[in-house]
C-alpha cells in the first residue's frame, strides 16, 4: 500500500496549482469565472491536510485502476494519479472539465471523460473490474449511485467514497439500517473512516460530510436465485417500516398478520421486530419463506 517507489505526491503537487488550499482554489475559480453549481452539489474540498488522508485512505497499491467520481477541479486526481497505474476521472460539468484537463496536463496515466456517471457503462473501461472508486460524491447522486457501482458485474475491488455524515453513519450502523443499507451490505461491507466538517469544503454545505471505505465482496452476502427479485421484496416490506414484521409482511404477502407472525416465529424472527433491525441472513430467510 501507500505511494509507488520513486513516485513521492508531495513534491508532484508543489509544482502544480493545489485546489484544496483554499486561496489557490478562489484564485483557480476566479481566472476561469467559475462559480460552484448548487443544482450539481459542487462543493470542493479545501483542506489539503484532509485530501491527502483522503486519498491515503483509498488505499491504492501502484498497480490499481481507479475510477474517480465527480473530479470537479482535480482535488483528490493529481493526488490519486501519483499512487495508481490508471485513473479514469468522471466529471459532469464541462466547464470544470477544461480546468481539470489543465491541471493534469502532462500525467499520463489520467484519462478524463466528460460524463454523467449514471450513464457510463464501466465494462469497456474495467472488463475485469476490481477497479478502486474513490470521489466526493454530490448528496443527491449517492442513492442512485451506490447500486450502479454495486450490483453489475465485474464489480469494483473498493469504493472510498466521501458522502454526507447521515449517510455514511446509516451505511455503517450495527442496527437501524434502511433499504440502501441492506443494498449496499449484500455486496460490500463498509466503515465509516472519519468526519469530514462542513468548513472544509468551499462553499460550505449545510451538513458535515465522512468518508466511507467498503470493501467489495468476493460473492453477494445472500444467495438468492435472483437479487432484484430480493431487493424488490425488501423495498416492499420496508414501505410498512414504521409496522411491525407481522404487519407488514402479513400485507405483503396477503397471509393476514396472525399467519405471518406464525411463519415468522418458524423461522426463528420475533413478529413484533420491525425491518430496520433485520440482519442480512434474516433477511434471506424472511424472503425464502415469504416471497412468491
Amino acid at each position: 500500500m501507500g505511494a509507488p517507489s520513486g513516485r513521492d505526491l508531495r513534491p508532484r503537487q508543489l509544482s502544480r496549482i493545489d485546489p484544496a488550499d483554499r486561496g489557490q482554489l478562489a484564485a483557480l475559480l476566479a481566472r476561469h469565472r467559475l462559480r460552484a453549481r448548487h443544482s450539481l452539489g459542487q462543493n470542493f474540498l479545501a483542506d489539503p491536510e484532509l485530501r491527502d488522508r483522503v486519498v491515503e485512505a483509498a488505499g491504492l497499491a501502484a498497480e490499481d485502476e481507479v475510477l474517480e467520481v465527480g473530479a470537479g477541479l482535480g482535488t483528490l486526481t493529481v493526488a490519486l494519479a501519483g499512487r495508481c497505474r490508471r485513473l479514469v476521472a468522471v466529471e459532469l460539468d464541462q466547464r470544470l472539465a477544461a480546468v481539470l484537463r489543465e491541471l493534469t496536463q502532462g500525467l499520463e496515466n489520467v484519462e478524463i471523460l466528460v460524463q454523467d456517471v449514471l450513464d457510463l457503462d464501466l465494462r469497456p473501461l474495467f472488463p475485469r473490474g476490481g477497479e478502486v472508486v474513490v470521489g466526493n460524491i454530490p448528496y443527491y447522486l449517492t442513492g442512485a449511485l451506490l447500486p450502479r457501482l454495486l450490483e453489475p458485474t465485474p464489480r469494483p475491488s473498493r469504493l472510498s467514497l466521501v458522502v454526507q455524515k447521515e449517510l455514511a453513519e446509516r451505511l455503517t450502523a450495527p442496527t437501524g439500517w434502511s433499504l440502501a443499507t441492506v443494498a449496499v451490505r449484500v455486496f460490500a461491507d463498509p466503515e465509516l473512516v472519519m468526519v469530514l466538517p462542513a468548513a472544509a469544503f468551499e462553499p460550505v454545505p449545510r451538513v458535515d460530510s465522512a468518508l466511507v471505505r467498503m470493501e467489495v465482496r468476493d460473492r453477494p452476502a445472500v444467495t438468492v436465485p435472483d437479487l432484484d427479485a430480493f431487493f424488490a421484496f425488501v423495498e416492499q416490506v420496508f414501505q410498512f417500516r414504521r409496522k411491525q414484521l407481522r404487519q407488514g409482511l402479513g400485507r405483503v404477502g396477503g397471509l393476514g398478520g396472525a399467519a405471518a407472525a406464525a411463519r415468522l416465529e418458524a423461522i426463528g424472527v420475533d413478529p413484533t421486530r420491525r425491518a430496520e433491525t433485520l440482519g442480512l441472513d434474516e433477511w434471506q430467510r424472511v424472503y425464502e419463506s415469504f416471497s412468491p
